[in-house]
């Protein structure tokens, strides 16, 4: 085991609250795993101390940084740099550090687009449930890597998911964009190949609550993906699954972000059965 020290590289979680962040157990797990003289910290900022604390990891020589919610977005006017990703999505989560300069990244498109490598699902029909950070990301990826025909975003406030449209919509390329809410969107999710949460419904302690009550909308050949990962089988995914479709949990995500984040860090690769076994044994 390797103790902290002049030399050791911090990386931090900049959010609040940060107390539920699994980002800690993950990178340490990573860290620990392979021997790294890097030491991982879940920083609680409020928003009015901000500037300070982006400031402060360049001063203290941090090697990056994660940020969380409320800051993804706050967070862009004080980057030196931002990936053409972070610029579409319009929020950052990823910092890395050189020098006293902060470039900033969005490795959730990396994430939500991981697990669904190999799939065929190109100029599809999809759907997209929320409009939140987390949909923009998955809609961006969707976009920019599967075309969709349509993809449908659905939302409670039809105004939120209008704006993700509109700021996408120069991804599109030969895509579609739709607009529509919870109460008209049935046809929808039936007639979608795939069909994505990105609202926190149903994640724990809220097990037994999903974003969408009426399992009969869904069938074999879909294919359900859910952003929330605790639990990593959320009720949606138990009630697709129960109707013959595929389902991929928010732990895969989850990891795979992370994934994108370490190599950034550390120019390894994350060992990715060490934490997944790690992740399970606090999940299960």
């Amino acid at each position: 085991m390797i103790f902290p020290d002049a030399k050791t590289k911090m990386i931090a979680i900049l959010g609040h609250p940060v107390r539920h962040s699994f980002s800690p157990i993950i990178h340490n797990t990573a860290l620990r795993h392979q021997g790294l003289n890097f030491v991982y910290l879940a920083a609680d900022v409020l928003a009015n101390s901000l500037p300070q604390a982006l400031q402060g990891l360049s001063a203290l020589g941090f090697a990056g940084a994660n940020v969380t919610i409320p800051h993804k977005e706050a967070v862009l006017p004080y980057m030196d740099s931002l990936t053409s990703g972070a610029k579409a999505v319009g929020a950052v989560n990823t910092i890395v550090c050189k020098g006293d300069m902060l470039y900033g990244d969005n490795t959730d498109i990396e994430g939500f687009l991981s697990p669904l490598r190999g799939m065929e699902i190109k100029g599809e029909p999809m759907v997209l449930l929320g409009a939140g950070g987390a949909a923009r990301a998955a809609a961006y990826g969707l976009l920019k890597y599967h075309r969709p025909r349509p993809l449908t975003v659905v939302a409670r406030r039809v105004d939120q998911a209008e704006k993700l449209v509109n700021d996408l919509a120069r991804f599109r390329g030969d895509g579609e964009l739709n607009v529509t809410d919870f109460a008209s969107a049935a046809a929808f999710v039936r007639n979608s190949q795939l069909i994505v949460n990105s609202t926190p419904v149903g994640m724990h302690p809220n097990t037994r609550e999903t974003p969408w009550e009426q399992r009969e909308d869904f069938s074999s050949g879909q294919l359900v993906y859910d952003l929330v990962y605790r639990p990593n089988r959320t009720r949606l995914l138990e009630d697709a699954e129960s109707r013959g479709a595929t389902v991929i949990g928010g732990l895969n995500m989850l990891v795979e972000q992370a994934a994108a984040a370490y190599r950034q860090w550390t120019d390894r690769d994350l060992p990715i059965e060490a934490v997944y076994s790690t992740l399970r044994s606090l999940l299960d």
